[in-house]
Formats: structure tokens, C-alpha cells, sequence
């Protein structure tokens, strides 16, 4: 599984492969045609609670991601179709917010691959 984590106003690219959304919402200002979108993932983006709750508090990055993985964990099929797509190549986990460093793309990377890692040549 490769993966790439990138903000989706910075301009595409090739090596970016698929390019998916995983924000719950659209990113503003941004049209459908200029994001160069393949996949838009709402569902696996933090429930509105946890994400109104975190608003990229880099104070409570540790605990957000403690919770979005609960999230993650209690809903599995949110996950399966981003792992079916990751198996075909590389990534993009595509995000609005400005903090690069503390988001739920940064997390969702972390949690697929500490705790799912895609079987080799499967």
C-alpha cells in the first residue's frame, strides 16, 4: 500500500495516482474540475461530533486520533473501499484543512498503516 497525504488546493500530480477526498465536507471554493478528484470517501472522514469537537486543536491531536480510530474500528466497511483502491497503487489522501500536520488524512495514513496493513501481493 502506498500512500501519499497531500492538501487539496496544492496542484495535482502525476505521481499522486488516485486522488481521494476523505473530508466529510467539500472544500470551499475549490470546484469539482480544478480538485482533479477520483474519489470522494465521505464516509470515512470523523463523525461532525468529533470533528466540530477537535478543529484542528493540535492540543488534542493525541486524543482526536484515539477517537477517530475507535470510529474506524467500530465501522470496518468504511475502510475496505479505500484499501481495495490503495491495492491497485498509489494514494492520495486528499484534505482541506490548513494544518498539514494535524488532520484526519495525517490519521486516517496512520491508522491504515499501523493497523491495517494490506496483505503483500494481495
Amino acid at each position: 500500500m502506498k500512500l501519499k497525504v497531500k492538501r487539496v488546493y496544492d496542484p495535482p500530480a502525476k505521481t499522486d495516482g488516485l486522488r481521494v477526498l476523505v473530508d466529510r465536507l467539500w472544500p470551499r471554493g475549490l470546484s469539482k474540475d480544478k480538485a482533479k478528484i477520483d474519489h470522494w470517501l465521505k464516509d470515512i472522514a470523523p463523525s461532525d461530533g468529533l470533528r466540530k469537537w477537535f478543529a484542528h486543536d493540535p492540543d488534542k491531536w493525541k486524543e482526536f486520533k484515539r477517537r477517530y480510530f475507535t470510529e474506524l474500528d467500530k465501522g470496518p466497511e468504511r475502510v475496505s473501499e479505500l484499501r481495495a483502491l490503495a491495492r491497485k497503487g498509489t494514494v492520495t489522501l486528499l484534505f482541506g484543512a490548513k494544518d498539514a500536520q494535524h488532520n484526519n488524512a495525517v490519521a486516517l495514513a496512520e491508522y491504515l498503516v499501523t493497523k491495517h496493513r494490506t496483505p503483500r501481493g494481495g
